[in-house]
């Protein structure tokens, strides 16, 4: 595994170790302390995936304090735009994201930290998506922020496919971050 900076300091790219010959690819997607040697402190607790159609747009997602937790994202079919977005109240990136095309094809993942929402965009006909994630799913902690209501350029012409839930989010500019 090879960890990459990104412009905003904590979340990371990940090109996770690739092995292939006459018979398979075999990917590892996951390596505690391979990820501890590059400064990131994970320790799962749960995983999970979608699968979305081409267009479907999901996020922008966090866990509210004192269940917030950090993800680790990559796509197994098809290809993704993941972004993070810093929601960090004394962060000097505050309302920054980060994206990063994640696909079966580059097998590369994004680390995710608390105190971000996490949003992707489905770039293929369709695409499967995994989640591992250092703590439990709290339905009294999920929220998010409206995607499109900070500074990004989401790629897609016409209109997004977003669930009822996501659209309700609200915008960054009215959104009291529970980040510090």
């Amino acid at each position: 595994m090879t960890v990459i900076n990104t412009n905003i300091a904590p979340v990371k790219i990940i090109e996770q170790f690739r092995a292939e010959d006459h018979r398979v690819i075999f990917i590892k997607t996951f390596h505690q302390a391979q990820l501890a040697e590059a400064g990131i402190d994970f320790a799962l607790k749960e995983s999970f995936y979608s699968v979305s159609h081409q267009h479907v747009l999901r996020g922008m997602h966090f866990h509210a304090p004192p269940h917030d937790h950090a993800k680790i994202v990559f796509c197994t079919q098809g290809s993704i735009l993941d972004v993070a977005l810093d929601l960090r109240k004394e962060s000097p990136t505050y309302g920054q994201a980060v994206s990063c095309e994640l696909s079966h094809e580059n097998h590369r993942a994004l680390y995710i930290p608390k105190g971000f929402a996490h949003g992707f965009l489905t770039l293929t006909p369709q695409a499967t998506t995994f989640y591992l994630v250092d703590g439990a799913y709290n339905a009294d902690a999920d929220g998010g922020v409206l995607y499109n209501s900070f500074h990004f350029n989401w790629p897609i012409t016409g209109e997004p496919i977003i669930s009822n839930r996501d659209l309700q989010f609200l915008p960054l500019s009215q959104f009291q971050s529970p980040f510090n």
